[in-house]
């Protein structure tokens, strides 16, 4: 791939990913109760409402799980995965790429779950504002992950919980995520994948 292609690439997952990045945090938001009165959630709601209200119409939550957002960046990550793919020559047969889009929705969850854990912990342990919009919202999206082992892991005045979840996202990612995407991969070209590296 030529150093153009490369550029061009990394802006197209820039783009999508930024796209997802919102619909799913207005997913968790819904499903982890997150305060409306917060300044970054309104944002959020504000600019995923367009896209979501019509087809929450058909595709209503389910408990508190917003099926519409998740189809959303289910879609977006699909489409990414159609351009860079066009981009470099790379078309897969529909059923692989399905099975591939799941896989890159899972890996973006869990990625993003552990880059918004490290990131909250980190604010933490600075003693950053605990009403700073993102610094609220990022508690409330990573709690249900770190409520199950909070107190536990203590060694004076470290908690090590969210680490054991970082790596147990990390786990995920390798043991779930990755072996789902080489299955699409190997449904979408017709012969055996092998991930680089």
């Amino acid at each position: 791939m030529s150093h153009l292609l490369q550029a061009l690439s990394f802006l197209i997952q820039v783009a999508f990913g930024a796209l997802a990045t919102l619909f799913l945090v207005r997913l968790l938001a819904e499903a982890t109760r997150a305060d409306f009165h917060n300044p970054l959630s309104q944002f959020v709601y504000r600019y995923t409402n367009p896209v979501l209200a019509p087809v929450r119409r058909v595709l209503p939550n389910w408990r508190r799980i917003n099926i519409a957002a998740l189809l959303v960046v289910w879609l977006v990550l699909l489409l990414e995965r159609v351009v860079t793919g066009a981009l470099i020559g790379q078309i897969l047969a529909l059923p692989g790429l399905l099975v591939v889009a799941a896989a890159d929705l899972l890996d973006f969850v869990l990625l993003f779950y552990i880059i918004v854990i490290f990131g909250w912990s980190l604010l933490s342990m600075l003693s950053a504002d605990p009403y700073q919009p993102i610094v609220r919202l990022a508690g409330t999206i990573v709690q249900p992950l770190l409520r199950p082992l909070r107190g536990k892991l203590v060694a004076g005045n470290l908690d090590f919980s969210p680490m054991v979840v970082m790596i147990v996202l990390v786990l995920a990612r390798i043991l779930i995520a990755a072996p789902l995407f080489d299955l699409g991969m190997e449904l979408g070209l017709g012969v055996h994948f092998v991930r680089p590296g």
